[in-house]
């Protein structure tokens, strides 16, 4: 049987998109989104809990991160999860979870500034709504 690995997020970046083109000329762009939860904790006092995911975009996707997305900006985020080792300078092996982003829809500025996505704004004059990954290609690993 299949599996399937799907993920839908919606939320703030934490820093502005960082970009870098590979020796085999893909680009990508990693940058984390913040999404936050509220619910009631057993003394019925209202609890914020805050999720911070890796992002990862490629080519096409990476060249619309760069050029629209900065810091704080709303973004729906539609993608798989994949999980990788590395080993950190000292020899200790690492564990990090990423997003690989295949679908992007730009919501609008930070939070507060009338940008957001009720009232169905965009941050950037032209920018695309929504905009779609073609295809994983020949990925660089």
């Amino acid at each position: 049987m299949a599996g399937v690995n799907k993920v839908i997020l919606i939320g703030n970046l934490g820093r502005d998109p960082e970009v870098r083109s590979l020796e085999s000329g893909a680009k990508v762009a990693n940058f984390p989104i913040a999404t936050t939860e509220y619910y009631k904790g057993k003394d019925g006092a209202r609890v914020e809990q805050t999720e911070w995911h890796n992002i990862v975009l490629w080519n096409n996707l990476a060249d619309l991160a760069e050029k629209y997305l900065k810091k704080g900006n709303s973004v729906y985020i539609e993608g798989r999860i994949r999980t990788r080792s590395y080993d950190d300078k000292d020899g200790v092996k690492k564990y990090i979870t990423e997003i690989f982003g295949n679908q992007m829809t730009f919501l609008g500025g930070p939070r507060g500034d009338g940008g957001g996505a009720a009232e169905g704004s965009q941050s950037v004059p032209d920018a695309p709504d929504v905009a779609e990954d073609p295809g994983d290609g020949d990925l660089p690993f």
